[in-house]
């Protein structure tokens, strides 16, 4: 399966971006410390949230096929950058908050499904990937 993706470069280190089959557009920015206004994600920013909805995505799956409801679980993402050349995501530090409720043995396949996001599967295997879990809050 493929997906276009039409980019175009507005100036001032902004880009649109727009998604084939559905017309949905975002804005991408430069960050204030690579030059930019900051004013909306940067592209890096974009692959923290690429990873954060991937697992939340694939949860949702694994929520179904157990007949539950994840509905509430959330994550946040911290990116950490590298502070030498070249510039990159150094680190990705995920924490992962569940609702109430889910059997201790619901909680390891929901691991393991964490962990094959393909999203997490294509980023560069030396970004540290660091998933933390809350249960129950």
């Amino acid at each position: 399966m493929s997906v276009k993706i039409s980019s175009e470069y507005l100036g001032d280190l902004r880009v649109r971006t727009t998604h084939g089959p559905s017309g949905n557009q975002l804005l991408t920015d430069a960050p204030v410390d690579n030059q930019g206004k900051g004013e909306a994600f940067s592209p890096t920013d974009l692959v923290a949230t690429a990873l954060a909805s991937c697992i939340l995505t694939i949860l949702g799956i694994q929520a179904k096929s157990l007949g539950a409801d994840f509905r509430g679980a959330r994550i946040e993402v911290e990116k950490h950058m590298t502070t030498v050349v070249p510039r990159r995501i150094a680190r990705l530090d995920v924490h992962i908050t569940m609702p109430a409720g889910i059997p201790e043995d619901t909680r390891a396949r929901l691991i393991r499904a964490a962990e094959a996001c393909p999203v997490k599967q294509s980023l560069h295997p030396d970004i540290v990937i660091a998933l933390e879990w809350s249960w129950g809050v």
